[in-house]
C-alpha cells in the first residue's frame, strides 16, 4: 500500500511512517491485523478471568514473531526495528502479549542461542520458535530484584552432574514452560542452566491474585535438588553478563511496546472524545481537552522516534548499552503518563474493561518495574553522565 493510501495512525503528527522502509510497513501491518482480529476483541475477557490465552501461541509463531530477531533454527532473522515494530503493535493489543514474546524471544531463547552450545541449540530453538516449546528465564529471586548479584539459588557439582537449589520470583510463564534457562550462584560464579521443567525438583506456582499484567502468567519457582547432566549448563558465558545481554534484548522491545500502549490508550480517548456530547458539544471541542490530546500525541511521536533511532543504531552495530536505559526510562515513564490522562477523558466510563486506557496504565506499572526499574535506569544513566557508579 503506497504512503499516500495508508490511514495514518490518529497520534501521527510528522508522517512517521515515511521513516519506514517497504517491508518493515508490512510487518507493522500483519501485526496490526493479527491484534485487531484476535486480541482486541478478547482482551477484556482475559484480562478479568486472568487468563493467559495459549491458543494464539500458535498464531504468534505462524507471524514468525518468536524469536523473530534471531537468525536460523526456524527464527524469521527480523531486524531491530522490525522487532519493535511487531512488540509496539502488540502491547497496543495488552502488555501481557507482548511480555510473552519478549519472554520467549528476548530472554529463553536469546540466552540459549547466545551462550548455549550447539546441541541445546538445536533440541530447543526450532521447537520454541515454533511455538511448540514455551520457554522461561529464571534470574529474579524473592530478596535479588534489582541486585541480581545478590542471588542465593546455588548450583553445586555431583560427580558430572550439577544439582540446583534455590527460588526464583516472578518468573513469567514458568507454569507452562518446557524448558527453564535458570541463573546460579556455582563455586566458579553465576552460570546459566537448561532446565527441562519435567525434571523432578522443579516446581511454578503462578502469583496471584494481581492488579497488573492479569493476561500474563508470572510465577514463583522452587527448585529442590533439581539434579541436571554436566551438558545443562551453558557453555559460553561466565558471571553476570550472559543474563544481561538478554535483559538488554527485552529492555530494548520495552522501549516499542511502551508506547503501542501508550498509542491505543490516545486512539481510544480521541475516538471517545468524538463522540461524548457534554453541554451540548463533543468533548474534542472543549480547548482543554485538546491540550490533553496534543500533549498525549507530542509525547507519543518523541517517543516512537526515540525508539527508531535506538532501533536503527542496534542494527548498525553502534548501539551504546546505556541508550537502552535513555529509551525504558523515558518511555515508560511517558506511556504511563499518557494512560492516565487518556483516562480522565472517558470520566468514570474509563475504569470499566470496555476502555484500554486503565488496564494498559495498570499493566505498565509493572512493565516500569521489571527489565530495569525507574530508580536502576536513572542511576545507569547517572553513572554515565557523571562517571560516579551510585548504585550501593
Amino acid at each position: 500500500m503506497a504512503l499516500a493510501e495508508r490511514v495514518l495512525d490518529p497520534a501521527d503528527l510528522i508522517n512517521f511512517d515515511a521513516l519506514l522502509t517497504s517491508e518493515e510497513l508490512a510487518l507493522r501491518d500483519s501485526v496490526r491485523g493479527f491484534v485487531n482480529e484476535s486480541i482486541k476483541p478478547n482482551i477484556a475477557r482475559w484480562y478479568e478471568d486472568a487468563v493467559f490465552p495459549l491458543e494464539i501461541v500458535p498464531e504468534m509463531a505462524k507471524l514468525g514473531l518468536l524469536g523473530m530477531h534471531l537468525d536460523g533454527y526456524g527464527c524469521a532473522g527480523r531486524s531491530a526495528v522490525e522487532y519493535g515494530l511487531a512488540g509496539a503493535e502488540l502491547e497496543a493489543g495488552d502488555s501481557g502479549l507482548r511480555t510473552f514474546v519478549s519472554v520467549q524471544g528476548s530472554l529463553a531463547m536469546s540466552a540459549i542461542y547466545k551462550h548455549g552450545s550447539e546441541e541445546q541449540k538445536q533440541e530447543w530453538l526450532p521447537q520454541m520458535a515454533a511455538g511448540e516449546a514455551i520457554g522461561c528465564f529464571g534470574l529474579t529471586e524473592p530478596t535479588a530484584g534489582s541486585d541480581p548479584s545478590s542471588m542465593k539459588t546455588f548450583a553445586r557439582r555431583d560427580g558430572d552432574d550439577w544439582v540446583l537449589n534455590g527460588s526464583k520470583r516472578w518468573i513469567g510463564l514458568a507454569n507452562v514452560a518446557k524448558v527453564a534457562v535458570i541463573w546460579a550462584q556455582t563455586d566458579e560464579g553465576i552460570r546459566g542452566f537448561v532446565v527441562p521443567t519435567s525434571t523432578p525438583g522443579y516446581k511454578a506456582t503462578p502469583i496471584e491474585p494481581k492488579l497488573s499484567m492479569r493476561a500474563s502468567i508470572q510465577c514463583e519457582i522452587e527448585l529442590v535438588d533439581v539434579r541436571l547432566p554436566g551438558s545443562a549448563v551453558l557453555p559460553e558465558v561466565k558471571g553476570l553478563k550472559g543474563p544481561f545481554s538478554c535483559l538488554n534484548e527485552a529492555r530494548y522491545g520495552i522501549i516499542w511496546g511502551s508506547m503501542g500502549a501508550a498509542r491505543d490508550a490516545f486512539e481510544v480517548a480521541l475516538k471517545y472524545s468524538q463522540e461524548r456530547l457534554q453541554f451540548d458539544k463533543p468533548l474534542a471541542g472543549y480547548q482543554l481537552t485538546q491540550q490533553k490530546l496534543v500533549d498525549m500525541a507530542l509525547e507519543i511521536n518523541k517517543g516512537f522516534l526515540l525508539a527508531l533511532h535506538i532501533g536503527r543504531q542496534k542494527d548498525a552495530g553502534t548501539l551504546d548499552l546505556h541508550q537502552i536505559s535513555v529509551g525504558k526510562l523515558n518511555n515508560c515513564r511517558e506511556a504511563i503518563e499518557i494512560c492516565r490522562e487518556a483516562r480522565t477523558i472517558l470520566g468514570g466510563n474509563g475504569i470499566t474493561l470496555d476502555y484500554s486506557p486503565l488496564r494498559h496504565a495498570n499493566n505498565l506499572e509493572s512493565v516500569r518495574t521489571y527489565e530495569g526499574t525507574d530508580e536502576v535506569h536513572t542511576l545507569i544513566l547517572g553513572n554515565k553522565l557523571t562517571g560516579v557508579p551510585a548504585f550501593r
